[in-house]
């Protein structure tokens, strides 16, 4: 699973409920949220 930083508690956590995204300009991304809090996190993979 991937890994990003919530915001709200200021740590790295695993993401749950993990998509895989592409944006507009073409980078892949993973969106989710944190486990502990419920917030959304989201995360640059970048293009590969």
């Amino acid at each position: 699973m991937a890994e990003g930083r919530c915001m709200k508690c200021k740590k790295q956590v695993e993401i749950k409920n993990a998509q895989e995204v592409v944006m507009k300009n073409g980078m892949k991304a993973v969106k989710g949220e944190c486990p502990h809090c419920g917030t959304k996190v989201f995360r640059i993979l970048g293009k590969a």
